[in-house]
């Protein structure tokens, strides 16, 4: 199982990032002339947490290349041997199809609402069909599903570290979001709240 995961994990990052990322990034440029990526805009605290949201992010790129490539260097990141078994690898590798499908059709739905970030400067509409009638927050859940398939796949202290780091800013970036959100569409957010939970 690990010789595929060398190189099943890598391309699955890969292909993330340009599901997660890239490809609606782009698209909704294209559709709208704004940039969603707008992390590094804001200030205060939601600044500080959508600047350190992209540290795990490139640690796990990190082991996850240093897993494939350099299986001796591996060893490094301390792995976590009682859990190396082909049936948990083989559950994490079904998170991590999951949470791909899941965050792209989550995406196609938020439209031209999808940022990456907090856009103080262009207001977006309230998204709250398909899969955000269960979950306010599908595509960071998402991740969160990706991160445990990730650790679950390849067991080590490192993807531990970096699955409980981007969990607790998860959780401070969604009720930072939540707060902006609250001010930008007032009752009507408020509402969407009372109907749907935070994750799901």
């Amino acid at each position: 199982m690990n010789e595929a995961l060398r190189i099943i994990l890598p391309l699955y990052l890969l292909a993330y990032l340009v599901v997660a990322f890239l490809w609606r990034s782009y698209l909704v440029y294209k559709r709208t002339g704004v940039n969603p990526y707008v992390i590094g805009r804001s200030k205060g605290v939601a600044g500080f947490v959508e600047m350190f949201l992209r540290v795990p992010l490139v640690v796990l790129a990190l082991v996850t290349f240093v897993y494939a490539v350099f299986p001796g260097v591996y060893q490094f990141a301390v792995p976590i041997h009682w859990l190396e078994s082909f049936a948990i690898q083989v559950a994490g590798v079904v998170l991590l199809g999951v949470a791909l499908v899941w965050t792209a059709i989550a995406q196609m739905q938020m439209g031209k609402s999808w940022r990456v970030g907090i856009d103080k400067e262009n207001r977006t509409e309230l998204v709250e069909s398909g899969l955000f009638k269960i979950s306010r927050n599908p595509i960071f859940l998402g991740l969160r599903v990706a991160l445990v398939g990730f650790f679950l796949a390849m067991p080590n202290a490192v993807t531990l570290l970096v699955m409980t780091l981007s969990d607790v800013l998860m959780q401070i970036q969604v009720r930072l979001e939540e707060e902006f959100l609250t001010g930008v569409h007032g009752d009507k957010y408020q509402e969407f709240c009372s109907r749907v939970r935070r994750w799901i």
